[in-house]
C-alpha cells in the first residue's frame, strides 16, 4: 500500500541537517524543501502577503511582525505563521525597544528585511512539519518514530521505536489539571509552542483548555 504524504515525510531523519540555537532546534530550509520535492514532486508553497500593503508580512504596532506561508501537497493545503523574533525569541518591531527581566534590562533591535526573510524560511520549514517533515523535532524527540530506514543513511536498528498508547483526556478539577497548571505557570517563558508540544505528548486536550493554557502563558509575571 502506498504511504501517505505524512508517513513518507515524517519517516525522514533530519538530525544531520538541524542546528541548535538558544535552546531551540532549527532545520535547514534548503534540506527540508529538497526532501519534500524528492518525495512529493507536486509540492508547492506560497508566501502570504498583506492584502492592504502587498508586502510579505503583517505588522501590528503593539505586537510586531508576523509572516505566513501555505504549502500544498497532493491537493491538501496547510498554512503556518511565525512571528519575527530576535535571538532571545522576543518579538521584533519597527523600532528598537527595551524590557526588564530579573537579570536586568534587555533590548530588542528593530526588524530588518533580513530578519523577515529569515523568518519566512523558518515558517516554511514549520509549514512542512505539518505534513510530517521533521515534526519529531517539534515534539521534542531525537529520532523519527519509524522502523524503516530514512533517506538519511542510518541503521534501522538505531531508530527509536515507540509503542502507540491512548492518551488520557485532560479534564479540569482533576489532579492532572492541577499539575498542568503548576507546570505551565513555572515554565511560561518557554512559550505556547514548546509547552503545548510537551503537554500533547501526555494528554488529549480540548480547544477550550488549550485556550486557558495559552492565557496563563501570556499573562504577565
Amino acid at each position: 500500500m502506498e504511504k501517505s504524504t505524512f508517513e513518507k515525510l515524517s519517516a525522514i531523519n533530519v538530525n544531520d541537517k538541524a542546528e541548535k540555537k538558544s535552546g531551540l532546534t532549527y532545520l535547514s530550509w534548503a534540506f527540508a524543501w529538497s526532501e519534500a520535492k524528492k518525495n512529493c514532486p507536486d509540492a508547492k508553497y506560497t508566501v502570504i502577503t498583506d492584502p492592504s500593503t502587498g508586502k510579505p508580512y503583517f505588522y501590528d504596532e503593539s505586537l510586531g511582525y508576523m509572516v505566513m506561508t501555505e504549502v500544498t501537497i497532493a491537493g491538501q493545503t496547510l498554512g503556518m505563521w511565525l512571528p519575527v523574533m530576535d535571538g532571545a525569541n522576543k518579538a521584533m518591531k519597527n523600532a528598537p525597544y527595551s524590557y526588564t527581566t530579573r537579570y536586568g534590562e534587555k533590548s530588542v533591535e528593530a526588524a530588518s528585511m533580513f530578519d523577515i526573510n529569515k523568518t519566512l524560511m523558518r515558517c516554511l520549514v514549520k509549514n512542512l512539519a505539518m505534513f510530517g517533515m521533521g515534526i519529531y523535532i517539534y515534539a521534542g524527540e531525537d529520532l523519527p518514530d519509524t522502523e524503516t530506514v530514512s533517506s538519511t543513511p542510518i541503521a534501522a536498528a538505531n531508530l527509536k521505536k515507540e509503542v502507540a498508547t491512548e492518551l488520557p483526556q485532560l479534564n479540569k478539577d482533576t489532579d492532572n489539571w492541577i499539575n498542568v497548571i503548576k507546570y505551565v505557570t513555572a515554565n511560561k517563558e518557554l512559550g505556547m509552542e514548546k509547552i503545548g508540544a510537551q503537554l500533547n505528548r501526555k494528554y488529549k486536550i480540548s480547544a477550550a483548555l488549550k485556550k486557558e493554557i495559552a492565557t496563563i502563558i501570556n499573562t504577565s509575571k
